[in-house]
């Protein structure tokens, strides 16, 4: 197994926040922010902190600085990416999206040159955008990549995008659906196609735990900066964690104050994963982490040379944030058609979702289990995902009735030639323990126009959503 890194991860300690020094007298104040449901002006107070850290350049003015009316929130899943019609920095993001993309036309073309035994791609004629479509017109499936790629390193890079967004002033739910669309149709569709055939959860669990991830990070980062620079009294330990929140945005500001200029205008990165075939008939397993800047003449756009001033950390009446995202697990009872040949049996389900208001949600399940075949005893391995939508009735009540519908496939022994799709429709039971906790128990019947299989799986879950969990 190697290991291939684009930037050499050695010189993140001493970059990852070295221009925090500022040495403008403008930036030696504080700004403390009123509740966003106040009129009241911004007030201003001197800074009590002595460290360099007090004077940290912070990327953009962030969504919690701005007071904002009340009715910003009437259409809570209104998205302003594309119209900054609430003041967001639309230029620092179109900025940053632009770099990102050409990076993935500079990979792609890179890769491209390399000779096949290395790249494992077929770049003979046309042959490389004919896999391409190839890849997105087989896709998406489950993919089988180790369990870190696809739920530690997506979901890290998935924020890594989130926070694009972020500090450019963003609320969460715009950093979100930016996440999404990167991820999506930049990676996943995009550069990544040209190599494999797009992945389901890639597609799910990258921006959604990402957000999870990528807000956690944006305000420890911040948490860090306010408590002088340091974890457990440890500047270096310091510099490593706000190297490790954000090593993208680290890196290039570092490379700038060592420059003395803006001489890196935006940055990205992504965790690759594949296995190539050796000569000698063999296997290499590789992991890539790549980190990739843009580099200029030292000048940026206007939405990249501001002042910068240093916020405390405030909440909003926002309903929408990543308390919207639950992750659940518990246990299925399989009682499957005689087509498939296999012993039911109790199974371990898991599931990831957006709880969009007590009313509806969407989760992507999956459920996997080694049963026995009824024919020959032997072990096999049956497998079965879906993409759902539940809707909750008496949803003001903590005991909420619902009705699940969706598509999903199930699979047997991990050969994507068994594959069968299936439609789903189901009821289920919803009991909010609180905020964060809710226990759910559902019937869910699978049926299959291939195989003309009829499947009934019934489930209980223990569910919990991040942050603050339900608020509306």
């Amino acid at each position: 197994m190697r290991l291939s890194m684009a930037v050499g991860i050695a010189l993140a300690s001493s970059m990852a926040v070295a221009d925090a020094v500022n040495d403008d007298a403008e930036h030696t104040q504080v700004k403390q922010q009123p509740t966003f449901l106040s009129n009241t002006s911004t007030k201003t107070e001197q800074s009590s902190y002595t460290s360099t850290y007090s004077n940290f350049p912070y990327t953009n003015t962030t969504w919690e600085q701005v007071p904002r009316n009340v009715g910003v929130y009437d259409s809570p899943y209104n998205v302003a990416l594309f119209s900054g019609e609430n003041g967001e920095d639309t230029d620092r993001l179109w900025s940053q999206t632009k770099s990102i993309f050409w990076y993935g036309v500079g990979v792609a073309g890179f890769i491209a040159l390399l000779p096949e035994d290395i790249s494992n791609w077929d770049t003979s004629d046309d042959r490389l955008l004919e896999k391409w479509w190839d890849n997105v017109r087989d896709g998406p499936i489950w993919d089988r990549d180790v369990w870190y790629i696809n739920y530690i390193g997506h979901p890290y890079f998935g924020g890594v995008y989130y926070q694009i967004a972020r500090k450019s002033g963003y609320r969460q739910w715009d950093a979100f659906v930016y996440s999404f669309m990167m991820s999506t149709f930049y990676w996943e569709y995009g550069v990544e196609a040209f190599a494999e055939v797009p992945a389901i959860q890639d597609i799910v669990v990258t921006p959604v735990l990402g957000w999870v991830y990528g807000e956690w990070a944006f305000n420890k980062e911040r948490e860090i900066i306010q408590g002088g620079g340091k974890v457990w009294d440890s500047e270096w330990m310091g510099d490593t964690a706000l190297f490790l929140l954000d090593p993208v945005d680290s890196l290039g500001r570092g490379v700038n104050h060592l420059m003395g200029r803006d001489v890196v205008k935006a940055g990205t990165g992504y965790i690759g994963y594949q296995d190539v075939a050796l000569p000698n008939g063999q296997t290499d397993t590789q992991f890539n982490f790549n980190l990739n800047f843009q580099f200029g003449e030292g000048e940026t756009s206007p939405a990249m040379r501001r002042s910068y001033t240093r916020v405390r950390n405030v909440t909003t009446s926002d309903p929408v944030d990543y308390g919207i995202v639950g992750i659940s697990v518990g246990g299925r009872y399989l009682d499957l058609d005689e087509e498939w040949g296999i012993e039911n049996n109790w199974a371990p389900v898991i599931t990831l979702g957006l709880y969009y208001t007590p009313s509806l949600s969407s989760r992507l399940q999956y459920t996997r289990i080694d049963t026995d075949s009824k024919l020959t005893g032997e072990s096999i391995t049956y497998e079965n995902y879906s993409f759902d939508f539940q809707y909750y009735f008496l949803s003001e009540h903590d005991v909420r009735p619902y009705i699940n519908a969706g598509i999903g496939e199930t699979l047997l022994e991990k050969d994507r030639d068994t594959t069968t799709f299936q439609v789903n429709g189901g009821l289920g039971l919803h009991y909010q323990l609180d905020s964060n906790w809710a226990l759910q128990a559902d019937w869910v019947h699978f049926y299959s126009g291939k195989l003309s299989t009829n499947d009934d799986l019934f489930s209980s879950q223990l569910v919990y959503r991040f942050g603050r969990g339900e608020r509306w």
